[in-house]
């Protein structure tokens, strides 16, 4: 009786962890950033650490520039918290790499290719643990096209491949072909690349997608402008 007791109580808390992670979320999608990192930090899960580090680099697309770096460095520490508490969670590793890459834009740059080498190896070990993992595909081809429009030191220093970039986004694509955002990160790639015939059609693709939620809504209009600016 003691081991269903306490059998049905583990599942009570489980269920319960679940929903508040769910709350979290829904929290995130609605674009309240930090009640959605605080939400789901205070669950103390791996799961929950890895959404509070999405949500607080999202927020920090939203705060003046002199805030980004200290909450792109309070996400790379969510995720490092969520690793440490599941070392096989795809999405905390992905969640360390977007911070990192967030991080290495106000580094020196010394500092930045150090950033970019663990970087990739985080992108790596998240597409290992879940190779249909779409946004690590993404963040691997924008990894690649940023470095080598840097030159020959960044790529030499860090192994970037030109060769890789239009692979890795078209994987992506191919596992989520109606995520805007994966069709935008693209048409970035290729503009640094000045195919911009190119990424006029993946921003027209983007933006005939259904926008739901406020990250979706924000990503469709950085779209719009940007294609305006390509005509």
């Amino acid at each position: 009786m003691r081991k269903i007791a306490l059998t049905l109580s583990l599942a009570l808390i489980t269920a319960a962890s679940a929903q508040s992670l769910q709350s979290a979320q829904t929290l995130y999608d609605q674009g309240k950033w930090q009640d959605a990192a605080a939400a789901a930090a205070e669950l103390n899960t791996s799961d929950g650490l890895a959404l509070a580090a999405e949500a607080t680099t999202a927020g920090a697309g939203l705060v003046a520039d002199g805030q980004k770096k200290a909450l792109f460095e309070k996400a790379q520490g969510y995720a490092k918290q969520a690793i440490a508490k599941d070392r096989n969670n795809a999405d905390a590793y992905f969640e360390l790499a977007r911070a990192q890459g967030r991080l290495a834009q106000f580094s020196g740059i010394l500092q930045s290719l150090g950033l970019a080498g663990e970087m990739k190896k985080n992108l790596d070990m998240a597409v290992k643990l879940d190779p249909k993992m779409a946004g690590a595909y993404v963040a691997l081809g924008l990894w690649n096209a940023n470095l080598v429009s840097k030159g020959f030191i960044a790529t030499r220093a860090t192994g970037a491949d030109k060769g890789q970039i239009i692979p890795n986004f078209e994987k992506a694509i191919s596992l989520e072909p109606t995520t805007a955002v994966h069709r935008i990160e693209y048409a970035n790639a290729l503009i640094l690349q000045g195919k911009k015939a190119e990424a006029a059609a993946q921003l027209e693709k983007a933006i005939s997608f259904n926008a739901t939620t406020f990250w979706e809504k924000r990503d469709e209009e950085t779209a719009k402008a940007t294609l305006a600016k390509l005509k």
